[in-house]
């Protein structure tokens, strides 16, 4: 089970579900096994026949409304974002729920570095990608809008303001992308310029040293050697 702690996977599989998850964000969304890692430590609250192992999204909504109640009666807390990107299956959704999961019931914090952020668009995996790799507008729309989250709120104006918003930050990230890439070309250019000792004026230059005849000192003299452009000889008639 990629993208859990040791700890915590090694606590899922001795839990003994009757089915060992193997792929976290979609084994999870359903809500069923999250009722069931539940129903091992509070059987009577957790009646797994009231659960549906279905992964249709109405089957979703069922199972984890059901949780949120007993959940809720039981004085248990659940970030309801976290809960809300587990349904929709967004990137590292489902692996911070079951390790909330994991510290509300065995009162243990999991061992990992990684921090509780709740943004779940893939923005930050595109940004590790170089550019010619990186999604285009249509796609980040299609990963970070969801087709379950349409038919969660079926509101065209609301659906298209947040289609609007992931267009905005992707071309912001593409001027963004730009405008580094155009400063690295400029200081690199200053970087050869000033190695080679070069102005944007002077094509050639090479310098020369002469002894002066009336002090005898050594004189140095740089030359300047600059590019004329050809020129056209007249036509005879």
């Amino acid at each position: 089970m990629t993208g859990l702690p040791r700890d915590v996977t090694r606590w899922l599989q001795s839990l003994e579900l009757t089915v060992q998850p193997m792929n976290v964000r979609r084994d999870f969304s359903s809500g069923y096994h999250v009722a069931e890692i539940f129903c091992r430590y509070y059987p009577r609250d957790f009646q797994m026949h009231a659960y549906n192992k279905g992964a249709s999204f109405s089957v979703k909504q069922d199972n984890w409304n059901k949780i949120r109640r007993t959940v809720q009666r039981l004085h248990l807390h659940l970030t309801e974002k976290l809960v809300y990107g587990t349904i929709h299956c967004k990137p590292g959704a489902a692996e911070l729920l079951v390790q909330q999961v994991y510290s509300i019931l065995t009162k243990h914090r999991p061992r990992t570095t990684q921090n509780l952020e709740l943004d779940f668009s893939d923005q930050k995996y595109q940004q590790l990608l170089p550019p010619a790799a990186r999604s285009t507008a249509s796609s980040a729309v299609k990963s970070n809008l969801r087709k379950t989250e349409v038919m969660a709120v079926p509101d065209l104006i609301a659906n298209g303001r947040r289609a609007e918003d992931i267009i905005s930050n992707h071309l912001q990230d593409k001027i963004a992308d730009k405008a580094a890439t155009d400063r690295g070309r400029s200081n690199k250019l200053i970087n050869q310029m000033t190695r080679n000792n070069w102005s944007p004026n002077e094509k050639h230059s090479s310098v020369l040293c002469f002894k002066s005849p009336l002090s005898g000192a050594n004189v140095s003299y740089k030359t300047i050697k600059v590019n004329q452009p050809a020129r056209r000889l007249p036509q005879s008639c």
